[in-house]
């Protein structure tokens, strides 16, 4: 969910159909979220056949899917990875949770619900890891939770780097989306966390993400190689043992990340069409199957209908979307239409805290209110612009700066081989 940027015009022209899908996969979110407040009855209508949010995400987890791996893989080195990201996404977040505590802070709001009885040093701690999600630790903001399985995909991303084998995206994505149909409903949810227990696992995961990134960014490879492979073992033992989320959405989410990933590489002929075509063909189904029989035997009977209707629905809708924006990537998209994607980031992570400033200070309309529905997405565009240029574009120039220093200042690239695949 965080920009790539480049400086270079060709790049960005390049990319803009990302920032397209970008740009309307955070506005989707966003309504998705302010109907809750001004339009409830249109919501209502809506929900019964279409996850909005859902559907927003999934594109969301596509692009960064595409782009992340790429970006890694640019800069041949997981010190200056790590560096890009945490320049992309801490300001912001950072921001947007202190803006959210102001209210408790001050007494006149309390926290939200269920994040009250953690302690704050754990709370906030788990916060720093963007894991919280994964250890039990409620989301200060609702859509923090994607900001979870992100870091995780980073993670993974980083382990299969530092161990060559990168390039096995496809596959990866199909085990990861046969292990959400075969074994999804058998895995338990937040095991860890119930039987060891909240701060133990949150002060532990701290630890060996820490160090897992630090040993990561070393100069000398077996320490880089044992960096990235603790980082890769945290992650597949929390999607595995410790979600919130039934274990199985979480292994879609992230197989439906790979699938980005593999498609690509099949465009800069890293591994071959056929490959990535019948990889993200098998994860379609997959993650349409899984869904489908999970909610058959999970769930009662009504609301296994309700879900399988919008979970295919918005499955389906989120393929679609990316595969027609990925069919606009040789066409010039017009500035316009990239701009809600330029501050995507600022979108996703800010709406939530002006809905919660907009019951504060003016209260919950008791009917459909369209008119302050559209002043809500106005201010929404006008504020998530500000911060994009205020707090955003500053921090990303820093991640630069510190990027490009002396190299020998910096652990040395990883040689990553450029030659394509053949069909």
């Amino acid at each position: 969910m965080s920009r790539s940027a480049s400086g270079d015009t060709s790049v960005t022209a390049r990319l803009a159909w990302l920032d397209l899908l970008r740009g309307v996969a955070a506005l989707v979110v966003a309504l998705h979220h302010a109907t809750y407040y001004f339009t409830p009855r249109l919501r209502a209508g809506m929900v019964d056949w279409f996850d909005p949010g859902l559907y927003g995400v999934l594109v969301f987890f596509l692009v960064s899917g595409y782009i992340v791996p790429a970006s890694l893989e640019r800069h041949g080195r997981v010190k200056s990875f790590w560096i890009s990201r945490v320049t992309r996404i801490y300001p912001l977040l950072i921001l947007a949770c202190a803006v959210t505590l102001l209210p408790f802070l001050l007494g006149v709001r309390g926290l939200r619900a269920g994040l009250q009885s953690y302690d704050p040093m754990t709370a906030v701690l788990a916060h720093l890891t963007m894991l919280q999600d994964v250890l039990g630790v409620p989301n200060a903001i609702n859509v923090l939770w994607t900001l979870s399985y992100e870091m995780l995909f980073y993670l993974l991303v980083v382990a299969l780097f530092v161990t060559g084998v990168h390039r096995r995206s496809a596959p990866v994505s199909v085990v990861l989306v046969s292990a959400a149909v075969l074994a999804g409903g058998l895995l338990p949810m937040a095991a860890l966390t119930r039987n060891v227990g909240v701060w133990q696992i949150v002060v532990l995961t701290a630890l060996v993400m820490a160090s897992a990134i630090t040993a990561g960014a070393s100069r000398h490879p077996a320490v880089r190689t044992a960096g990235g492979v603790a980082g890769g073992v945290l992650a597949v033992v929390l999607v595995l043992v410790n979600e919130r989320i039934a274990p199985w959405e979480g292994l879609v989410i992230l197989a439906v990340m790979f699938t980005g990933t593999a498609l690509y590489r099949a465009e800069h002929g890293q591994i071959s069409r056929r490959a990535a075509a019948l990889s993200s063909a098998l994860v379609l189904t997959g993650a349409i199957v899984a869904g489908v029989w999970h909610a058959a035997i999970g769930m009662s009977p009504a609301q296994a209908d309700a879900f399988q209707v919008y979970w295919v629905g918005s499955v389906l809708l989120a393929a679609l979307t990316f595969a027609g924006g990925w069919a606009l990537r040789g066409r010039r998209i017009p500035s316009w239409l990239t701009a809600l994607g330029t501050i995507s980031f600022s979108l996703y992570l800010l709406h939530p805290v002006l809905l919660m400033l907009n019951d504060q200070l003016l209260g919950t309309p008791d009917h459909d209110d369209g008119v302050r529905l559209g002043i809500f997405v106005l201010v929404l565009i006008g504020v998530s612009g500000l911060t994009y240029r205020y707090v955003e574009v500053p921090f990303q120039r820093l991640g630069r700066r510190l990027n490009h220093r002396p190299a020998a200042l910096a652990a040395p690239p990883v040689p990553v081989p450029l030659e394509p695949v053949s069909e």
